[in-house]
């Protein structure tokens, strides 16, 4: 066996798992891309993954690599450079215990990532987002947890993985209303629910009827929905919506669609940046900037405060006595 087979291991049992303590997540998306490069390796090189040497992962392999993503696999640059992430936390790892490797790693390191468009944020007006919360039959147990899921999603703006995280005994419904989400980095926050959603989730956690344990939102089995189930949901109901608000035919619904509703509900309502992104759970304001940038009401408040086009430049004049003085001195 060659070093490169017990240093990856070491990279997941060592530094991401025991070190980093990375969430199962991150452990998944890591191993995908191992797995992944690995099978390309052994086609470029003929050798088995456990022949490989680390000099076999060269640059030119890396960069073979990330094209094969892009061109064979229809990889967008996002998720490109999230695999030239995983290779990178990698191979950082392997110059710590493989100096002797040191020029193959630092030209692997050198690999830039690939700048790509930002898309616009789509979101859901007021409209939208009524049609949507009507969708589900609420006649049955599946359309009310359906309906109480929805609203979860919008007016707090969870991700997916958060909302599927949740159990029974993370809502408290006393004086300061709120739901405890473990998001990203297994950061914990506390989310505050508003009245309506209070009394929409206290009507589903009597008839859910559940151990503090369980999932706030199971299937019919008893089992925690999955990050593609909630996905099927929301395109399930936002298509059925759509025959009343024919505006939901333009846009692609998913869940982050709602976690963006969210964000331009509170911006609309002149929630700053910052507020916003603490709710939301970003790990800084810039991620949370877009939400600007997507306001057209902000925009038009520029406008408004700008002189109209054709306007003779004047000198400032104080519009009191007084202001007129501190100007002199």
């Amino acid at each position: 066996m060659t070093a490169l087979a017990p240093t990856l291991q070491a990279f997941f049992t060592e530094r991401l798992i025991t070190q980093r303590n990375a969430s199962p997540q991150t452990i998944a998306a890591y191993r995908d891309t191992c797995r992944l490069l690995l099978c390309f390796a052994h086609k470029q090189t003929g050798k088995q993954p456990f022949e490989l040497e680390i000099d076999d992962l060269d640059a030119p392999l890396i960069g073979a690599f990330l094209n094969h993503l892009e061109q064979e696999r229809d990889n967008s640059p996002r998720t490109r450079n999230a695999r030239l992430g995983a290779i990178h936390s990698f191979y950082r790892f392997a110059a710590l215990e493989h100096p002797e490797h040191a020029h193959t790693i630092a030209r692997v390191m050198a690999i830039p990532t690939k700048r790509h468009e930002r898309t616009t944020v789509c979101y859901l007006d007021l409209a939208e987002t009524k049609a949507l919360l009507a969708a589900p039959d609420r006649s049955t147990w599946l359309g009310r947890r359906d309906h109480t899921l929805l609203v979860v999603m919008i007016q707090t703006g969870v991700r997916v993985s958060e909302l599927t995280g949740l159990r029974v005994r993370d809502v408290h419904l006393g004086t300061g209303a709120h739901i405890r989400v473990t998001g990203k980095g297994r950061k914990k926050r506390a989310t505050t629910l508003t009245g309506e959603t209070v009394a929409i989730v206290r009507a589903w956690l009597k008839e859910r009827r559940g151990q503090p344990d369980e999932p706030l939102f199971p299937t019919r089995q008893g089992r925690p929905l999955s990050r593609y189930t909630v996905g099927v949901l929301v395109s399930k109901h936002a298509a059925a919506a759509a025959a009343n608000c024919p505006s939901l035919k333009t846009k692609r619904i998913t869940p982050h669609t709602l976690r963006h509703t969210n964000a331009m509900l509170l911006r609309a309502k002149g929630v700053d940046i910052a507020t916003i992104a603490l709710w939301l759970g970003h790990e800084s304001t810039q991620s949370t900037h877009i939400y600007e940038h997507a306001d057209p009401a902000l925009k038009e408040q520029a406008i408004a405060r700008t002189a109209p086009l054709g306007t003779k430049p004047g000198r400032y004049r104080a519009p009191d006595a007084l202001l007129a003085f501190l100007e002199t001195l």
